[in-house]
């Protein structure tokens, strides 16, 4: 990939995301970037890769790792590999945002808080700021997880409606390394369209499903063909079983075809085109009771 040169005092780095699961990791990098490249949903393991999101802007590019939440029990292959990324881009970031939901700071806080390295500097993102009626109640709130790590700064912000983003930023800039950029100016992330694909239409899964789906359905992308500005994509989802391949199905396949056009809008607004989508169903299971599963699928 060529980059192009920056002037002296440019600054570039990695900046990774981490938390508990469901304190807007995901939405936080989506709108700091302006682009939806990661997933989110109300439902716990929801982004199960890291992903990246690049911004360039004025004299800096940044270079956000959303990392899926903490988990915190069920010791199983796949929450164990969710755990080794998560440590893994500890370690090799320039700064670290580590977010937590205002006024809920509990024990799964407290297990991700022990695995921030002290040499990283770390950024405290109090995020849902808004929801807190009592605004008085942030600063002993924001003391309170101070006095456990040494942060570099402290931000309450709102993902969801962009509060205090800029501010973030800024307090970001100023602890990034000075480096040239890494990606072109008009890059948003290092992952492929077919795998963006493949991640709109589990969201949606998840969205539309709900809580009794099992975190272990996936997604696959078995064709993505393009001519000119069209997209053909055509996607696989893996169930477990026989039930839970109804349940997406829904009602004379009502829910599969809500699935199917909410994603088709997601994909055509992220890839400025028009989008062709078939999604089918197969039953699948075990798949991710293994490391040989895992790998299979994607999860390296």
């Amino acid at each position: 990939m060529t980059t192009p040169s920056a002037p002296p005092g440019f600054r570039c780095g990695y900046i990774a995301i981490v938390g508990r699961p469901n304190v807007g990791k995901s939405t936080l990098m989506n709108q700091l970037i302006g682009a939806k490249v990661s997933i989110t949903s109300r439902k716990a393991q929801t982004t199960r890769h890291r992903i990246m999101g690049v911004q360039t802007r004025g004299a800096a590019q940044f270079i956000y790792i959303d990392t899926p939440g903490f988990q915190t029990r069920h010791a199983n292959p796949l929450n164990r590999k969710l755990n080794r990324t998560v440590t893994d881009t500890l370690g090799s970031s320039d700064v670290i945002l580590f977010v937590v939901e205002a006024g809920a700071f509990s024990g799964p806080d407290e297990q991700v808080l022990e695995l921030l390295p002290k040499d990283v500097p770390t950024v405290l993102v109090i995020n849902k700021a808004d929801q807190v009626k009592d605004k008085a109640k942030l600063m002993p709130f924001a003391q309170q997880v101070a006095s456990r790590h040494s942060f570099a700064a402290i931000v309450p912000v709102s993902a969801s409606k962009r509060f205090q983003l800029d501010a973030l930023q800024t307090e970001i800039e100023k602890l990034l390394p000075e480096n040239q950029p890494i990606f072109g100016p008009d890059d948003i992330t290092d992952r492929s369209e077919r795998f963006l694909a493949s991640e709109i239409v589990r969201e949606k899964l998840f969205r539309l499903v709900g809580e009794e789906l099992p975190y272990t359905s996936t997604v696959l992308i078995e064709k993505f063909e393009q001519e000119g500005k069209l997209r053909r994509i055509f996607a696989v989802i893996l169930v477990e079983r026989d039930s839970h391949k109804a349940m997406v199905i829904g009602n004379k396949g009502a829910r599969l075809k809500e699935i199917s056009t909410q994603s088709r809008l997601d994909m055509e607004k992220l890839f400025d085109g028009p989008v062709y989508l078939e999604i089918w169903i197969k039953v699948k299971s075990g798949w991710a009771d293994n490391e040989a599963g895992l790998r299979a699928y994607g999860y390296e």
